[in-house]
């Protein structure tokens, strides 16, 4: 059955109506919303620039005080997880941790980029800024992934700018009108320390439908005092003093840099080699700083690990690691090396049958196929949803291949194998505007909190739901989509 606390009975038709209108109206002033018709279907993707649009509800996605609560202590939990993986991968390293530890981590990373994350210099950098992605399902919160480079920021701090002026600041919006600016405002003056000048938002080409949320943001924090600019990488200069930017006829120095781009897209990236000799060289801040360790999915795959519990326990603590193994799903990193006759898989089963070899997973029924899998995370594939595939969503034969080929690009690419889990419904509303009229949508929720880092303090932010319609297995952004931020419901 569908829940429906997220629906907005206070509005009639009409009101909805107007307000949606009034909503779709401010999103393309700041260029964050473009007309549906011009949508494509590459266009049909996370990436939110113009010429993307989505489904826009009169009200934001309601959450209890339980679930508020539950959001408000996840960051800390979630920044203590980040902490004790910089340190599992480097005493793994320095050998105190077992070898296949980093091993994995550094599987398909250029060499250059891994002696450069190792560098003493990095060694306790962790990112500024942590968005999990998490499904309300019937059984409680589900985390599927962790984004340090995630996009939408700019995007939830201007819904939260529009909803709560339209609600006339009765909205409860999660942050506040203002948090999703002030709280990235806050982060990066943290990051750009003793460092002076002024601050860029670096976005690269494979990033660009970004830049239009990004350049909004970058302009709420020039008007609330913090010296920001989004620009894209071939703009900056560098010298030996460091890197220089061209501001309004006059160069600038850069203090921090934002670096919105992937770090397997480091070769197309102009001037990122300068970046990073700047870094290097202490002439500048940058976050996320460039650890691809930080950025792997197989991350949950060891905190599943039962040799590695005894490390877990000791860095988390028991409440923090049964909190985290409860709502992060088993993951298993897809190795083809071959297994001992007597071993088995840690903890997967099929049809309540142990694991014993990846190919036992080609004859799973579809009713036991209720696994993700995915690359981990240093791929062109390993974001915006592009390299998804749900077991039981497909045939058979597709399944075997899906399989065999992730286990193939073990070398350059590591895929994933991860539980699925099923989100629950709710039931909301929405502008359709081929008929201007407000029709109701039973949907499955992806709800992305926005945490910050300044000086180790964790702060939420705001929380972007998208609500996908209910015969979508995968959850991300769509122009089918209803895309809100999250408030508080009244009591």
């Amino acid at each position: 059955m569908a829940q429906t606390e997220s629906s907005c009975p206070t509005l009639s038709p009409e009101a909805a109506r107007d307000r949606c209108a009034a909503i779709r109206t401010q999103l393309s002033l700041a260029n964050l919303f473009g007309s549906s018709s011009t949508v494509s279907f590459q266009q049909q993707s996370p990436g939110l620039g113009a010429a993307t649009s989505w489904r826009v509800s009169p009200c934001p996605f309601y959450l209890s005080s339980d679930q508020l609560q539950f959001f408000t202590d996840l960051g800390p939990h979630l920044l203590s997880f980040y902490r004790a993986l910089n340190r599992l991968y480097n005493e793994s390293v320095k050998g105190t941790q077992p070898a296949w530890i980093s091993k994995y981590l550094d599987q398909g990373k250029p060499e250059a980029l891994v002696q450069y994350s190792r560098m003493k210099r990095f060694r306790d950098a962790l990112p500024a800024v942590i968005r999990p992605d998490v499904i309300p399902t019937q059984d409680g919160m589900v985390i599927t992934e962790l984004d340090s480079v995630p996009g939408g920021i700019g995007l939830t701090a201007c819904l939260s700018y529009i909803y709560h002026d339209l609600a006339g600041g009765d909205a409860r919006l999660i942050g506040g009108r203002d948090g999703m600016v002030r709280g990235f405002a806050r982060m990066l003056r943290s990051v750009q320390g003793q460092h002076e000048g002024c601050i860029a938002i670096l976005v690269s080409e494979e990033s660009k439908d970004y830049r239009p949320e990004m350049s909004w943001l970058a302009a709420q924090l020039r008007e609330a005092g913090t010296p920001v600019w989004c620009v894209e990488p071939q703009e900056i200069r560098f010298t030996e003093e460091g890197l220089r930017l061209q501001i309004d006829g006059s160069e600038q120095s850069i203090g921090a840099v934002y670096r919105f781009y992937e770090l397997f897209d480091l070769l197309n990236i102009p001037k990122a080699e300068l970046v990073q000799y700047a870094a290097k060289k202490g002439r500048v801040s940058v976050t996320p700083p460039y650890k691809p360790t930080l950025e792997e999915k197989s991350a949950f795959a060891l905190l599943h690990h039962p040799k590695l519990h005894p490390f877990w326990e000791k860095e988390l603590g028991a409440d923090c690691m049964l909190h985290l193994s409860a709502i992060m799903p088993k993951t298993w990193l897809l190795d083809p090396a071959p297994l001992p006759a007597i071993a088995t898989i840690p903890g997967l089963r099929v049809g309540g049958r142990a694991v014993t070899n990846w190919s036992d997973l080609e004859t799973a029924t579809q009713k036991e196929r209720h696994f993700v899998i995915k690359p981990s995370g240093f791929s062109a594939l390993a974001w915006g949803s592009r390299g998804v595939s749900i077991g039981h969503d497909m045939p058979q034969s597709a399944w075997v291949e899906t399989l065999r080929n992730a286990l193939a690009s073990f070398p350059t690419t590591p895929y994933l194998l991860q539980e699925f889990h099923k989100g629950r419904l709710f039931e909301m509303n929405y502008l359709d505007e081929d008929r201007q009229t407000i029709v109701h949508m039973s949907g499955r929720a992806r709800l992305s909190p926005y945490y910050v880092v300044s000086d180790d303090t964790v702060e939420l932010t705001g929380i972007l739901a998208t609500i996908c319609p209910a015969d979508k297995k995968i959850l991300h952004g769509m122009k089918d989509a209803i895309m809100i931020p999250c408030a508080l419901r009244s009591s």
